[in-house]
């Protein structure tokens, strides 16, 4: 079937992931997290410090109200007495207020350091990878592990972690102020604390592989919904696009399922933490409750008075109210390790990081060096093969062969897209991909835009005389004396308007406006009418004239005449074309 439905049922093979490595260990993935906390521990501490202040702010809240209660009731003080304490809640308030702000606003700081973070990592794995490389996942799979995936990271970095802390060192200040007003409350409140997080690790031991089932489900849906719609014409033709709607009905019941399931554990999760929260808590209100009354009369229930009762009664649900909130944001570490696995695995998916070529000294007069270089896409098979061969500056390559030989592999290796197994490659002595250069590949890449927004892409500071004199050089000048808009015509993504050879020669034009020293080429006359073959062996022949070095893959005979050499490429081996040239 045509290429857009032979992606479609690639993505429903893999799950629009592409070619990811396997998915790493939880280990491997908390081992990861915890190397980012350690980067932005500053951020963690300060947001637990300014949490742990609105939390000493709580106490002494309770404290105030509770003399207030007790001064008023039991010791009958007058009102204007007790205006000073009144004053010292009310500034209480204020600073518990400014604490809570505080907190939020460095919990929102630590996140966005590390998101930028994360996405800069993902940046870089997916410049060491290449387009080629890339190619392999679906776009909606990459958008998925920029936004979502790493948005997931959120509530880890700004609730959980610091919540951890404050969970730890809060209810023990306020458990400490409970033993020293009332040692057997105390007790209560000691024996019921560690059943929150007891049932916290019972819950998080279902609740991270569901998360993580739900982020590579979303994955999935996410690049097959992109791959059907890019192909919904194909689709069409071949009236596929009902069996199409079902198994993206299929998907999307597969993510609903899931995300039912990872709701429904949260929603019971919650409710059985609340429960023996509650339950201590009413405990020690009936403890205070009778020792207040006199049924009580062993340990310290006799001394209980207003003061120390009330004040009990008023810290029990505090000292639980950081566990009850660490247990909530329990689902964000859920989250964080089911998205950190998936971005882990396109991270670890990424075999070309340092393993780029270092440039070696090369003679001013060679632009390109090729030595040794040998690549495969098996483990067992080598495509290429230790071959060598160099390119002077200012001179065309041309690399022709049949089908499968190897052409394009070649040129993106020289491009930078992908990097060899073994060997060196220079461009200009520099590593590939350190200079800019220009590409043509056998697909033009349009954007939704007007002509010069496309041309602009390469060249933002082209003026618009620059721009129109670039499409005139393609011959694009009639077609554009037609648009009533000129350069500022509209053009959609897929070129729609335009016919191929229009959108390839506009795709070119983007090169010519950019004025590379080096310019790559695959196939660039494929598939298209001889008016625009025509224009773009004449735009490529002007480009040699300059003195531009070209490197380009055809079976087009004018362009093979355009080149100072031409290069077979059968099955990984090079060898000297019947024209002339040789093999290095």
């Amino acid at each position: 079937m045509a290429e857009p439905e032979a992606r479609n049922a690639k993505a429903m093979n893999n799950g629009g992931t592409g070619d990811l490595s396997a998915v790493p260990p939880g280990s491997e993935v908390k081992q990861w997290l915890k190397g980012l906390a350690k980067a932005h521990n500053k951020g963690v501490n300060g947001t637990a410090v300014a949490g742990l202040l609105a939390g000493l702010a709580t106490i002494v809240q309770m404290t105030l109200l509770a003399t207030i209660i007790h001064q008023g009731l039991v010791e009958k003080v007058d009102l204007a007495a007790l205006t000073p304490y009144f004053l010292g809640l009310l500034a209480t308030l204020g600073i518990r207020a400014l604490a809570q702000g505080w907190q939020t606003t460095l919990a929102s700081r630590c996140s966005q350091q590390v998101r930028h973070q994360v996405r800069q990592q993902l940046n870089d794995c997916w410049e060491a990878s290449g387009p080629v490389n890339l190619n392999q996942s679906s776009a909606g799979t990459h958008s998925r592990e920029w936004l979502d995936h790493v948005d997931a990271l959120h509530g880890y970095f700004a609730r959980f972690l610091p919540q951890m802390l404050i969970a730890t060192l809060l209810p023990l200040m306020i458990l400490a102020f409970v033993f020293w007003l009332d040692w057997l409350a105390g007790l209560f409140l000691l024996f019921a604390a560690p059943l929150i997080p007891l049932f916290m690790a019972l819950v998080g031991m279902g609740a991270e592989s569901l998360n993580q089932q739900h982020f590579q489900t979303v994955s999935r849906l996410s690049g097959q919904f992109l791959d059907k719609v890019r192909g919904l014409t194909t689709l069409q033709l071949f009236q596929q696009t009902g069996p199409a709607a079902e198994v993206l009905q299929q998907r999307s019941d597969q993510y609903r399922f899931i995300t039912m399931k990872t709701l429904r554990l949260a929603f019971l999760s919650s409710a059985v933490l609340e429960f023996f929260s509650s339950v201590a808590i009413a405990v020690v209100a009936m403890y205070v409750g009778f020792g207040l009354l006199g049924s009580i009369a062993f340990g310290p229930a006799p001394d209980l008075t207003l003061f120390s009762g009330l004040l009990v009664l008023l810290l029990a649900p505090e000292f639980f109210q950081p566990l009850r909130t660490l247990s909530q944001h329990y689902h964000d570490r859920a989250s964080a390790l089911g998205a950190g696995a998936e971005i882990l695995s396109r991270l670890n998916s990424s075999g070309t990081i340092g393993s780029r070529v270092r440039p070696t000294p090369s003679q001013d007069s060679i632009g390109i060096m090729v030595h040794d270089v040998s690549f495969g896409f098996g483990k067992n098979k080598l495509l290429f093969d230790r071959v060598s061969f160099s390119v002077g500056r200012g001179q065309a390559l041309a690399l022709t062969g049949p089908s499968g030989g190897g052409k394009s592999t070649l040129l993106n290796m020289i491009a930078g897209f992908i990097a060899p197994q073994s060997g060196a490659i220079t461009i200009f002595d520099k590593a590939p991909g350190q200079q800019a250069f220009g590409w043509l590949g056998q697909k033009g890449f349009l954007v939704d835009g007007t002509w010069a927004d496309n041309l602009r892409l390469t060249a933002p500071q082209a003026s618009d005389s620059d721009v129109a004199a670039a499409l005139e050089q393609v011959g694009l000048g009639p077609l554009l004396a037609l648009r009533s808009d000129g350069i500022h015509s509209k053009v959609m993504e897929d070129g729609q308007g335009l016919s191929g050879g229009q959108s390839r020669r506009l795709s070119l034009a983007r090169i010519l406006v950019a004025d590379y020293d080096l310019i790559l080429l695959d196939e660039p006359t494929a598939a298209l009418d001889a008016d625009s073959e025509q224009h773009i062996v004449q735009t490529l022949s002007k480009l040699k004239q300059q003195g531009k070095t070209l490197v380009f893959s055809s079976h087009h005979t004018a362009l093979l005449t355009l080149a100072d050499r031409v290069l077979q490429v059968v099955d990984g081996r090079l060898q000297a074309a019947p024209e002339g040239g040789h093999d290095d």
